[in-house]
């Protein structure tokens, strides 16, 4: 699938731990896994040998240095206007289909650019507005590229299968842009947009012939505006996701200045050729695969804030680098680690983002965490271009290093290893239903639960229900209270209200193991050998 910069990198580089018992290799026996897979690398190495003739397209159309880092800010735009819808149609439409579409506008933006490079008609703002509808195409796909890969593998495979994934980018990394610089070197840009035109057709392939179970919907699906806010609210009140969008923009932020201003680097200060940009590139992929391949040792050594942490240390010494090192090779060996410590924070936040989304929210939450991570990139290009343009290259390199170091401090307060053990699997216990005749349109709903706590423990339990607040409203409650009843002071009654009495059964069968920990404790304090009672109450029609 033609991509843009790290869409894949978001996408897939948290490799989870794989049973014993378990190749690393064997999700490849899976004949889809193994085609699509295959296809990816292809369409990844075509996608970056594009980065790298649009960036050195404008390079050789603009001077500015603002225009250049406008390149990455181009490509990482869409992905924070798009993300979220595009992981809200993921969960609520065929993925299969919508993948395919998403196929077909990148085959059809790729085009375009290869057309007008040939004619020789590409001006600076056409190579923006190409980036741009790429980079759309991009968005579009990664919320349901992450989420069929449990639809391609069992689930004893899907740790080896995330694992494999990320090596096929980080290889695609180390290989495309030296392979771009190379085939600019001896034809014109045309040649290497029409390269990734045509790498996007293997994906677009093994996804048609592909035929997905259908899946057994026992709800009506969502619709999309409140899918959208569905998603939105389960973000807000899962407090470790929160803590990965805060370390994501305090990481990025800072980050997107060392890829902004590299081709500026390669081109004015070191007075590089399109072959020696893509040396440069291709360090920082191999790099990548050497932090891939590190990374489950790392992790065995250090938790994940400790490997922000010193990852963060690390990017920020190569981009001081990036900007007062001038000679070529020991440059690149400084390129080399920005590409271990880039591989390494991808890995440590989306694993963060991954363990805190539950699966039926999955693709919305991690499209906001997509959404999050490119608005932080598309915003720092701009600054630091514009930065760039005024103060100069060196100045603005150096800024943006002392502000990741301090940027680092956010560990401090948002960490991202809180709550190691949190189960988001679905619970297979629920509180019986009683037999309601109620239309799934009928709402608002307003739920309550009817406590008899002891006086001595009402603090401690009042406590408790802030993490059942977090619970109900995950789940969908668009409102919730705790009240005491002042005539019967050991009675307390927890309301909360959702949309409709469809949104209230989503709700039941979104309950997840986590969840359930947490109603176990809140019943802990119930003085009754009978549960709760609980009231349901309909707004009339």
């Amino acid at each position: 699938m033609a991509q843009v910069n790290d869409v894949h990198d978001i996408q897939e580089t948290s490799p989870v731990p794989a049973p014993v018992n378990v190749s690393p290799w064997q999700p490849l026996s899976q004949r889809v896994f193994c085609m699509l897979w295959i296809a990816t690398v292809v369409s990844n190495v075509g996608s970056w040998m594009s980065d790298v003739g649009v960036n050195w397209t404008m390079l050789t159309l603009s001077a500015d240095p603002l225009s250049v880092a406008l390149v990455q800010a181009a490509s990482s735009l869409p992905m924070f206007l798009f993300a979220l819808p595009s992981g809200v149609m993921a969960d609520i439409v065929d993925r299969r289909k919508y993948l395919l579409f998403s196929q077909i506008w990148v085959f059809i933006a790729a085009a375009g650019l290869t057309f007008l490079s040939w004619a020789d008609m590409v001006t600076p703002m056409v190579l923006l507005v190409a980036t741009f509808l790429l980079s759309a195409g991009a968005a579009m796909s990664s919320p349901p590229f992450q989420a069929i890969v449990p639809d391609l593998v069992s689930k004893e495979e899907l740790g080896p299968a995330i694992a494999l994934n990320s090596l096929g980018i980080n290889i695609s990394r180390a290989i495309g842009p030296a392979l771009g610089g190379l085939i600019l070197s001896f034809a014109g840009p045309w040649v290497v947009f029409l390269l990734n035109t045509l790498s996007v057709l293997g994906v677009f392939i093994v996804l048609y012939v592909w035929k997905a179970q259908p899946s057994v919907q026992r709800l009506p699906p969502e619709h999309f505006f409140p899918a959208v806010r569905a998603g939105i609210r389960y973000v807000h009140n899962a407090p470790v996701l929160r803590n990965v969008l805060v370390r994501t923009v305090a990481f990025f932020m800072f980050g997107s200045a060392g890829w902004a201003l590299l081709p500026l680097v390669a081109r004015r200060e070191l007075n590089l050729g399109p072959g020696g940009y893509g040396i440069m590139l291709g360090c920082i992929g191999v790099g990548a695969i050497c932090g891939a391949l590190l990374l489950p040792r790392l992790r065995k050594r250090f938790n994940p804030d400790q490997l922000m942490v010193l990852a963060s240390i690390m990017f920020a010494i190569t981009m001081l680098a990036l900007a007062f090192i001038r000679h070529f090779w020991l440059l690149n060996a400084f390129e080399f680690f920005t590409g271990f410590a880039w591989i390494v924070v991808l890995s440590t936040l989306n694993f963060g983002a991954q363990r805190s989304a539950a699966k039926w929210v999955k693709a919305r939450a991690l499209a906001v965490y997509l959404t999050v991570f490119f608005g932080s990139m598309a915003a720092g290009s701009a600054i630091w271009g514009q930065l760039a343009s005024l103060f100069g290259i060196p100045a603005s390199l150096t800024l943006a290093t002392l502000g990741m170091l301090a940027a680092i401090l956010t560990v401090l307060r948002w960490r991202i290893d809180q709550d190691p053990d949190l189960n988001l699997d679905l619970s297979t216990t629920h509180d019986p239903l009683p037999e309601l005749q109620i239309q799934h349109h009928r709402g608002p709903v307003m739920v309550s639960y009817y406590y008899l706590i002891r006086p001595d423990d009402a603090h401690a339990f009042a406590v408790c229900m802030q993490d059942m607040r977090r619970v109900r409203r995950r789940g969908g409650a668009a409102n919730w209270a705790i009240y005491e009843d002042m005539l019967q002071p050991s009675v307390f009654v927890e309301n909360f209200v959702v949309g409709s009495w469809v949104e209230h059964l989503r709700q039941r069968e979104r309950y997840t193991m986590n969840d359930q920990k947490i109603q176990t404790r809140v019943l802990s304090f119930h003085q009754s050998a009978e549960a709760p009672e609980v009231r349901y109450l309909v707004a009339p029609e």
